[in-house]
């Protein structure tokens, strides 16, 4: 307490780029790791700053055009000796943490028929890498996939869109997500990527995602006659063994403005008019802070912590949101709040 003025600059280190740096840095037994920019991975000694190895993916730079949101990586998972990423190419790789070596590399998703990207940081638990992905804004249907850690093999993939009816659907959430859509929302992908929060609670044994936007965002385009688009902007609970739908909570409703819910999830036990509670608590971009049941996806409490004016509140019976006037600024303009960089973004 009070030794912040002590405080000065111990080392830097200069990763010979000069784009954006997301990544949250990894800590082991005095080793820093991380990701830079084009998905570099670094680790350095977390004493000195000195490099100790450094792995270059080599994304083709052309592949640069397909990130929204410039080429950066929001780092690595550590599990057993292994340092895994995600590339902006759509790739998931295991190094050995010691020498920087490749153990395994695998394709994600078929880059050369959608453009799919890779900026989270993937989250390990139970022997398996999970991983979702970017894209929405370039028509591609959002996906989180589990992967054996030691082989890299695929083990589950549950989508948070579904596709054309007429194809089948992959199981009873995408059937029933396909009610809340109307059109021909597949020919333009649909979104709801799972570009950066995955969180797995080993207490219940229960994995959240959260959903991020449409595609494209009105969703008067990508859905003419309405209805929720699930399970876009939404917390999923899924079973981190199959992939099988738990429950859902959706956060914004038919989303428009890129209020997705991808930022962090956190897990809380905390108490709830006297009762003790299993939660989550999330500050998503579109400016309320959700406190869910995390047992069953119940919204316990949704409060501003941001200027917010698309949304008066959220009524309590329904978890719905109660929009304002013009807030889809379908037949006027309208300025409005959080803007799509969000309250809290990631």
């Amino acid at each position: 307490v009070g030794n912040v003025a002590d405080l000065s600059l111990a080392w830097s280190f200069d990763t010979d780029f000069n784009r954006g740096l997301e990544a949250t840095p990894i800590v082991i037994d005095g080793v820093l790791y991380l990701t830079g920019n084009w998905s570099v991975v670094y680790a350095l000694d977390a004493r000195s700053g000195a490099l100790l190895w450094k792995y270059d993916p080599k994304v083709p730079r052309e592949w640069g055009k397909m990130a929204c949101c410039d080429v950066v990586n929001r780092g690595v998972a550590a599990y057993e000796g292994k340092i895994i990423f995600g590339t902006l190419d759509a790739r998931l790789i295991a190094l050995d943490a010691a020498s920087g070596e490749k153990i395994w590399e695998v394709a994600t998703a078929d880059i050369t028929a959608y453009p799919y990207t890779i900026t989270g940081a993937p989250r390990v638990a139970k022997g398996k890498v999970f991983i979702g992905n970017g894209g929405a804004e370039y028509g591609v249907r959002g996906y989180v996939s589990a992967y054996d850690v030691n082989t890299g093999d695929q083990l589950w993939r549950f989508y948070t869109v579904p596709a054309n009816p007429a194809d089948g659907f992959e199981n009873e959430a995408m059937k029933a997500a396909a009610e809340t859509w109307t059109g021909k929302w597949w020919e333009s992908g649909g979104g709801g990527t799972v570009w950066d929060s995955i969180v797995y609670d080993d207490e219940l044994d229960q994995l959240y995602i959260g959903v991020g936007n449409g595609s494209p965002w009105n969703a008067k385009i990508r859905s003419p006659e309405g209805g929720d688009n699930l399970y876009l902007s939404s917390i999923v609970a899924l079973n981190p063994d199959s992939g099988e739908y738990i429950w859902h909570y959706q956060e914004t409703p038919a989303e428009s403005w890129d209020y997705t819910a991808t930022q962090h999830i956190m897990l809380a036990d905390m108490d709830v008019k006297g009762e003790q509670r299993k939660v989550i608590w999330h500050a998503p971009k579109n400016g309320f802070f959700f406190i869910l049941d995390r047992t069953s996806g119940k919204l316990l409490s949704a409060e501003p912590y941001s200027d917010v004016n698309w949304a008066s509140h959220y009524d309590m019976e329904t978890g719905r949101p109660v929009e304002t006037e013009n807030a889809r600024y379908l037949n006027d303009p309208q300025l409005v709040r959080p803007s799509s960089m969000g309250a809290h973004n990631w």
